[in-house]
């Protein structure tokens, strides 16, 4: 699995401009929120998710933080089955992070196929920085959305932009 340092070089070594800052763990966008001052740019909120019943891949969503969203409305505008959170054993398993440090940087750890990404449209337009984890709640980094996504393509991933279905 991946470190926090390995993963930072990787980004280097593409070309990649990233800023990391460290803070105490975060665990929810409220704690997150009192880390601003200090984090400029769009500030993501992150599910994992696999299918309930179906096999298929895990499905991991970068959502903007305050988006309201509903689990179910979102599976089926990817046209997914019912889908349920994943346990912590399969977020280890899958991007070799711990519950409340769900990133989509732990694709770094994910083969290509295992993991569905899909990221907020708007999130990913409307922002020139994007923060995350760099796979763990103790820092977070700041990235360009566009080399995340080049980043993750390296990787062997596909990632898609998803207009956010209304949660009505």
């Amino acid at each position: 699995m991946e470190t926090p340092e390995g993963l930072l070089a990787r980004l280097a070594a593409l070309g990649i401009e990233a800023r990391t800052v460290s803070h105490p763990p975060v665990f929810t966008v409220a704690e997150s929120k009192a880390l601003r001052p200090d984090l400029p740019g769009g500030h993501v909120k992150n599910l994992f998710l696999r299918p309930e019943k179906a096999a298929g891949p895990f499905l991991l969503a970068s959502i903007e933080e305050d988006r309201p969203v509903k689990v179910n409305a979102l599976v089926r505008a990817l046209g997914l089955p019912r889908s349920v959170f994943a346990e912590a054993e399969a977020l280890r398993a899958q991007l070799g992070v711990e519950p409340g440090s769900v990133t989509p940087f732990g694709l770094v750890n994910a083969a290509p196929g295992a993991v569905r990404a899909v990221f907020d449209r708007a999130l990913m337009q409307e922002h020139g920085w994007i923060n995350i984890h760099p796979l763990t709640n103790t820092m977070t980094t700041a990235i360009r959305p566009e080399d995340l996504l080049r980043f993750l393509r390296a990787l062997g991933h596909a990632p898609e932009l998803l207009e956010m279905p209304n949660p009505a």
